[in-house]
């Protein structure tokens, strides 16, 4: 296994992190986790020299904390930092913010957690939880051991991330999606150097896109398969990854023994500055053949919202371009199932306001059409 630095902090973090959110399950229900198999599969991570593991209190319907509780007994709780996160969708007043990490201690059983995050901040979440006092919780919680360090993680635009980063200053990480795909978006590669100046330790989820760059469609393929050194789909999103120094910590969620196997091997052949310039540039190339494969050119700059009947149009065109483009029309077309009606792109009068304003001069209410036929045939 190689280590890493994890920030200012004195200590160094296995370039593998196991990511307990797709944990393998029995009969299809995620609630239900195969918990030997589970077992089996998180001891060989940390036998083999991963020491973080993450978690948070929805996973699994609750009970991925649970389950890690237990899986970490007989001495694995010693030889891992844990961490999970707060609910911030559940807390509405301050009394949540201990009754919410109580539980979670009691669940993981344990009497402290070493990285605690607010989970999942965007502008809307930081700022409820932010009035509430959350920051002088932490400073509490901090200060009586039960928290070793603080942080959080986020999924929304990067002028609120550098919000959140410049509001306090006893973050010591932070957890952010990032991968070849996502270096403009959310965080992206501008919020990953951002933080890393400031001494925070990065976090990484997501770095397969939720599974998405791991079955590449056939153009893609044939760029990954030109390439002297062979390595799977998987294997190449991870290396970039951990080929920059601002890179803590790679989180991966396995679902099979495989998968940790693969990824533990992964994690041991990384290196920062890893790759040629040669190796580079084909990953900038898979990047664009990605992008080509989206059919509608939309930036979401959002000059076509808000839309005067409510169409959410950048979030339905990405919802359609993911499906073509990673070749998911079934899980695009769960999604979209359970998108509220007034949502759904046949809300469109056809106005054809918002094709004024866009800059790609997108045929914005043709294409509604077609997303939404295509969404929606069974």
């Amino acid at each position: 296994m190689q280590y890493r630095n994890f920030g200012r902090l004195d200590w160094k973090v296995s370039a593998l992190g196991f990511g307990c959110m797709r944990l393998p399950i029995i009969g299809g229900d995620a609630a239900h986790i195969d918990e030997p198999e589970a077992t089996r599969m998180i001891h060989y991570a940390i036998d083999q020299g991963v020491n973080y593991v993450d978690t948070a209190y929805p996973y699994h319907g609750g009970n991925s904390e649970r389950v890690l509780g237990r899986v970490l007994q007989g001495g694995y709780r010693e030889k891992v930092r844990l961490a999970t996160k707060l609910p911030c969708w559940l807390v509405e007043t301050p009394a949540d913010f201990d009754r919410l990490f109580n539980e979670q201690l009691e669940k993981l059983q344990t009497d402290h957690i070493d990285f605690y995050l607010l989970h999942s901040l965007s502008e809307k979440t930081w700022h409820k939880v932010r009035d509430l006092g959350a920051l002088e919780w932490l400073e509490k919680r901090l200060a009586d051991g039960r928290i070793g360090h603080a942080g959080f993680s986020f999924h929304d635009k990067y002028p609120v991330f550098q919000e959140i980063i410049d509001s306090f200053d006893r973050w010591a990480f932070c957890q952010i999606q990032y991968n070849y795909m996502d270096v403009e978006e959310q965080a992206g590669t501008r919020g990953l150097q951002y933080a890393a100046s400031k001494g925070l330790a990065v976090v990484v989820m997501e770095p397969l896109l939720g599974g998405r760059l791991v079955n590449p469609p056939e153009q893609v393929r044939a760029l990954w398969e030109s390439a002297p050194v062979k390595r799977t789909p998987a294997d190449w999103a991870l290396q970039w990854l951990w080929n920059q120094p601002e890179v803590s910590v790679v989180l991966s969620g396995m679902s099979t023994m495989q998968q940790v196997v693969e990824n533990v091997a992964s994690a041991a052949a990384s290196r920062i500055g890893a790759l040629t310039p040669a190796e580079l540039d084909l990953i900038a190339r898979v990047r664009a053949q990605y992008q080509q494969l989206s059919p509608i050119p939309c930036t979401k700059c959002e000059y076509c919202q808000p839309c005067p009947n409510g169409v959410k149009i950048p979030h339905l065109f990405e919802m359609y371009n993911n499906a073509i483009t990673f070749n998911q029309m079934e899980q695009a077309r769960r999604q979209y199932a359970n998108l509220p009606a007034e949502e759904k792109a046949d809300v469109c009068t056809q106005c054809r306001q918002c094709e004024d304003l866009c800059p790609q001069q997108i045929e914005v209410s043709d294409w509604l059409v077609r997303v939404h036929e295509a969404l929606s045939a069974s």
